[in-house]
């Protein structure tokens, strides 16, 4: 006997719609609304709540502590723009070496690979992810600063005559933005690979089968059907790995050098927001605490506003890839 589901709009289908499986649709929609609402909560109080303890410092020093260039606590110069600086540079740094690396192991392991290899590769990289970024830390403070030095100093003695390089690449003592930046690189690596890989996994096969089919290399049906298909989720895959290298704390701290100033010199010493945070705030008073706090904030918003753009950028490039520009 064949049962024929009622049109909709009919008595019979208002009854259906009724039945036993509307009040658990109607309850997994509103699960997830909260869900979805409560992230947004969370965020809003977090910028609010931190808001408000940062004011005194923002009431006091006004434009000066967002534009001033001098960040001396001790003698009440509370100038954000060097921790501002030093903060991006290094996120910069890390990301300009673990984007290309992070996407090469991706595409190894999804591509390339024997499968008797992949399982290996991708549990070294998930075991990266999981070390401590206190263990990068004391590792790169006891083994690798002297060979930074070494490594940084040659290259500015070999570029020493050359204009513009010579003051992106100036003398250093292993401490510096650099350094920083190649600790971050490699902890943000796993991070930005794992979820790259996953991406990756999700093209479909007859797409690739078929551009291979078609006479495409290799690389054409990465360049031409993984990369376009990928876009969006790489570049979150990016956005998770620069979140955690502003957000450094601990690794950061040990090897930047601890001074806050603008400067072009990759290879000196600077100092970042969150290391800052790290070294002062446990012995603050309450107007540098108010300053510290107020670090964060501006940590929140430089995230928010760099996500946002990543954002925009992406689906710019989807509609030009698609053609519905």
């Amino acid at each position: 006997m064949t049962v024929t589901a009622p049109a909709d709009g009919s008595p019979a289908a208002s009854l259906l719609e009724e039945g036993a499986g509307a009040g658990p649709d109607r309850a997994f929609r509103t699960v997830t609304l909260v869900a979805g609402t409560m992230v947004l909560v969370i965020l809003l109080l977090i910028a609010v709540t931190m808001t408000v303890r940062a004011w005194p410092a923002f009431s006091e020093f006004g434009t000066s502590y967002f534009f001033g260039t001098e960040w001396v606590p001790s003698e009440g110069k509370y100038g954000i723009l060097p921790l501002v600086w030093g903060t991006v540079l290094v996120s910069l740094i890390a990301l300009v070496f673990a984007v290309p690396m992070s996407v090469g192991i991706a595409l190894f392991v999804n591509e390339l690979a024997p499968r008797r290899l992949r399982r290996p590769v991708v549990t070294v990289v998930d075991i990266l992810a999981a070390v401590p970024s206190v263990v990068f830390g004391l590792w790169a403070f006891y083994n690798l600063l002297p060979g930074f030095q070494t490594v940084f100093n040659g290259i500015a003695d070999a570029v020493a005559g050359i204009p513009v390089l010579n003051t992106l690449f100036g003398p250093s003592t292993g401490s510096s933005f650099m350094s920083a930046g190649l600790i971050l690189a490699l902890m943000i690596t796993p991070i930005i690979t794992s979820v790259t890989r996953e991406v990756f996994a999700t093209v479909p096969e007859n797409d690739k089968s078929g551009a291979l089919a078609l006479g495409a290399t290799r690389w054409e049906m990465v360049r031409g059907v993984v990369f376009p298909h990928s876009m969006g989720g790489v570049t979150g895959a990016v956005m998770l790995g620069l979140g955690r290298a502003m957000g450094e704390t601990v690794a950061v701290a040990l090897i930047i050098g601890a001074r806050p100033e603008i400067s072009l010199n990759l290879f000196g010493v600077g100092e970042t927001m969150p290391a800052q945070i790290f070294r002062q705030l446990s012995e603050a008073g309450a107007l540098l605490r108010s300053a510290l706090i107020g670090l964060g904030v501006i940590l929140l918003v430089l995230t928010v506003l760099v996500n946002v753009g990543a954002r925009r950028a992406v689906v710019a490039v989807d509609r030009r890839v698609k053609g519905t520009a």
